[in-house]
């Protein structure tokens, strides 16, 4: 009978463990990370655009270089359009990664250097009896942009720096030539003009090819007033001279505005590389 007791209370202690084995709370698998991906590193890109720019202009009796010039009329306003190429390249980094401070990582900051190359075109009328064609040919940014992604593939953002613009040699045709005839014989040499310039933007990362971006940008510039001379290019009748090149004694001050949209491809080397972070 001893023998029977001690067997069935064996038997219950072994069950008892195997029951409460198969009662014990199993832990949940782990939530799934969302990947997120990194705008931290560098790029290159190129597109087109087009572009307007306007000008003050205020006519002058004298060279530039002299203290005693007099306004010799009215201030003026002129422009001009057209459509432009542009390249460049930059890096970005992007704040907060992987430190689980929530909205740190959505901002990105950045430096950048874009060249427009194009033809800008307008006739700005001088003294009101010189007339042609400007062009702007050529310019420079060099700038910083700071962004804020809505989703970790949209950036919106603002930029801002320095920027050199190109205008080219300004020839132009004086009404009272010989005759009354048109008289080409004076111009405004080929000029640089430095500013400063804001922008706005959005890029998106594509679809079509990792690391291949959509970016389109607004740009205004404004750039500094410079004091011009119109001069003579060849003996010209409006030079009140017959042989010979030098100065007309006319002068103006230019200072030009420019508004341009932009819209580009963007190759980033780092895109797709994940990172342990949630918005």
């Amino acid at each position: 009978m001893k023998n029977i007791a001690i067997a069935l209370a064996t038997t219950a202690a072994f069950t008892g463990s195997a029951f409460a084995a198969d009662m014990t709370v199993k832990v949940p698998p782990p939530a799934p990370v969302v990947q997120q991906f990194s705008w931290t590193g560098c790029y290159l890109g190129g597109g087109a655009g087009y572009g307007m720019w306007n000008q003050e202009i205020t006519p002058f009796m004298g060279p530039p270089t002299s203290d005693t010039t007099t306004q010799f009329s009215a201030s003026s306003t002129a422009g001009g359009r057209g459509w432009f190429g542009t390249v460049g390249g930059g890096c970005d980094y992007q704040f907060g990664l992987g430190a689980g401070i929530p909205g740190i990582n959505q901002i990105v900051i950045g430096a950048f250097a874009d060249y427009d190359f194009g033809s800008l075109k307008g006739s700005p009328s001088l003294f009101t009896e010189f007339t042609g064609t400007e062009k702007e040919s050529s310019t420079w940014f060099a700038g910083g942009r700071i962004g804020w992604l809505v989703t970790p593939q949209v950036l919106t953002y603002v930029s801002g720096g320095w920027t050199q613009t190109r205008f080219d040699q300004f020839s132009q045709v004086a009404a009272f030539g010989a005759l009354g005839q048109p008289d080409p014989g004076t111009a405004v040499l080929a000029h640089t003009y430095n500013g400063w310039f804001l922008g706005t933007g959005l890029e998106y990362a594509t679809n079509w090819l990792p690391g291949l971006f959509w970016k389109t940008e607004y740009r205004f510039s404004d750039y500094n007033t410079d004091r011009l001379a119109i001069v003579c290019v060849v003996s010209s009748a409006a030079c009140g001279q017959t042989v010979g090149v030098g100065p007309t004694g006319l002068s103006f001050d230019s200072q030009k505005f420019v508004q341009t949209i932009r819209t580009e491809l963007v190759y980033h080397f780092n895109w797709g590389g994940p990172a342990i972070a949630k918005y």
